[in-house]
């Protein structure tokens, strides 16, 4: 596992978007697993100014998110697929049918997770999968709990997770779903490289279980310790001491 510190959260956002980078130069038809959520748009803004001036290109590309609302429709303004066709997407010469998220409209839960796991089974393996870490230790939706996931899951959603995407909702809970499909803690550590990336002085404490505490599914960003190459790009503000 290497950790690579940076003064401010545009720099480390650089430094993210320089490994992704080179991923794509070295592999042009990579297997990209992407993230949501606040910390990584730095990192996308990032890959759509090189792919506009010409150093970067997606037509090859595939990708895989990590999870997705279960009950938005991918036009809702919440809905990660909106996210990243905001975000990423819409901005960059990807394909549309090589960008994959699990179907949050869908109700039959087994089914989704089944279907998920089928198209990253066949478009994979992923060559990097992009992380964020929750404030209680989650990678995807994958929460603490008594043990790791496999595959694709249904989950419930932590009670402090509800509480820090409220923001995206207006800051009422009640308006954000309860549940989530998540990509499974055992298929994310089947990725050849995982991208972890994490901003700001909140995350300090839990960074720092994840990466020097027991391996423990109550904090399910500590698997990540068992993987053979993981990078760390973070801001000296979640690093801390």
């Amino acid at each position: 596992m290497r950790i690579q510190s940076y003064a401010t959260y545009e720099e480390m956002s650089k430094a993210a978007a320089r490994y992704m980078a080179a991923q794509l130069l070295l592999k042009p038809d990579s297997v990209i697993g992407l993230a949501t959520g606040s910390t990584p748009i730095g990192m996308y803004k990032e890959l759509i100014k090189m792919n506009e001036a010409g150093e970067i290109d997606f037509s090859d590309v595939v990708t895989v998110n990590l999870d997705e609302y279960k009950g938005l429709s991918a036009d809702h303004p919440q809905s990660y697929r909106y996210f990243m066709n905001e975000n990423l997407f819409d901005h960059v010469n990807v394909f549309a049918d090589n960008t994959y998220l699990p179907d949050g409209e869908q109700v039959d839960d087994a089914k989704v997770c089944k279907d998920y796991d089928d198209i990253i089974e066949t478009v994979g393996p992923i060559d990097v999968q992009l992380l964020g870490i929750g404030h209680n230790g989650h990678i995807g939706f994958n929460e603490p709990a008594d043990a790791f996931t496999t595959g694709t899951q249904c989950i419930t959603l932590d009670e402090r997770t509800l509480q820090a995407n409220a923001r995206f909702f207006d800051g009422d809970m009640t308006k954000v779903p309860t549940k989530a499909f998540t990509m499974g803690i055992g298929t994310i550590m089947k990725a050849k490289k995982i991208l972890l990336v994490v901003t700001g002085k909140e995350k300090t404490e839990i960074l720092d279980k994840a990466m020097n505490g027991p391996v423990n599914p109550a904090v399910p960003a500590s698997i990540l310790q068992l993987h053979p190459d993981v990078m760390v790009i973070v801001d000296d503000a979640a690093l801390g001491k």
